[in-house]
């Protein structure tokens, strides 16, 4: 037996197409169930869940405190069976791929982390830009990463699963990481995978259990990608963070010093790079620069905490 735990908010914009794909999901061997965590949507949410509750082994939870990790330990309660597997609301499972997940912790059993595959599902077709440039906030793995061990920072939530005996001893999502109602933030998944990694938990790479992940028309814009560099930069820089010794950085403005200085000079390279009119050289100068910000937006509120 496995389960499936997939957190919510706000999900009736895809919940619909998503759950007909499970309902064309193999069952692994030993069986699955699905456990749905709503994390206090307030849109038709729950009537979708439960026009799928007599198709699918389906069991809903809610969970009122907002906050993605939140709404994953609550739903980390109600698991059975000897594997979870963790997705999202906007990830669209192949038939086999609990048939697959099922495989690879049946075959490895001195991994207790398994990640599979993220193949992207365009809601319109995308433009070069984004065909040409491996971006990391549209979670899609590399094709050409293979079957076997792997470190888990490569591992992505829409597609990651872990041995009951993890959640047995004690790991759970950091409640201060992830998204938040409709307040963006990154980090949780990443942030849990680290501490297992950590802990000597060691990671699998399953190229045949694959999802495709929903990457809608707004998603698809360059403007979009900037503001999720932002996220993206304040998570890692808080892991980063964890690892820092007792001696604190030299602060400016209440920001570490040399994060002014990467921010001013990866400034100047966007000035230099509009000058060229290479717009897709503009574009990727402008990401950093934004990831940067997004780093000394973190460092300052981390280092406020500790003064």
């Amino acid at each position: 037996m496995l389960s499936v735990l997939m957190a919510t908010y706000n999900g009736a914009g895809t919940l619909p197409e998503v759950l007909t794909a499970y309902c064309k999901l193999k069952s692994p061997d030993g069986g699955w169930k699905l456990l749905i965590v709503d994390n206090g949507s307030t849109d038709s949410t729950k009537e979708i869940i439960a026009c799928f509750r007599s198709r699918l082994p389906l069991t809903y939870i809610f969970e009122p405190t907002l906050g993605k990790s939140a709404a994953l330990n609550t739903g980390l309660l109600s698991v059975t069976g000897d594997l979870v597997v963790m997705t999202d609301d906007d990830t669209l499972p192949r038939p086999d791929w609990l048939v697959q997940m099922r495989v690879a912790a049946d075959s490895q059993p001195s991994f207790s982390i398994f990640g599979g595959a993220i193949v992207p599902h365009w809601e319109i077709p995308p433009e070069d830009w984004i065909l040409a440039w491996q971006c990391p906030t549209l979670t899609i793995t590399d094709p050409a990463w293979e079957e076997g061990p792997i470190v888990v920072a490569r591992l992505s939530g829409p597609n990651m699963a872990v041995r009951s005996e993890v959640i047995e001893a004690g790991y759970r999502f950091d409640t201060s990481l992830g998204p938040v109602g409709p307040r963006y933030q990154m980090g949780e998944e990443a942030d849990f995978l680290q501490r297992l990694g950590k802990a000597g938990f060691r990671a699998w790479y399953c190229k045949r259990a694959v999802v495709a992940h929903m990457i809608r028309r707004d998603q698809m814009k360059k403007e979009w990608v900037l503001r999720r560099a932002v996220p993206l930069g304040r998570a890692q820089y808080r892991w980063e963070y964890r690892e820092l010794s007792q001696t604190p950085p030299v602060l400016l403005l209440g920001i570490p010093r040399y994060m002014i200085r990467e921010i001013l000079a990866q400034a100047i390279h966007v000035a230099r790079a509009k000058l060229s009119q290479d717009e897709d050289t503009v574009f990727k100068k402008r990401w950093r620069l934004h990831y940067l910000v997004g780093r000394a937006i973190e460092g300052r509120i981390l280092f406020k905490k500790k003064l």
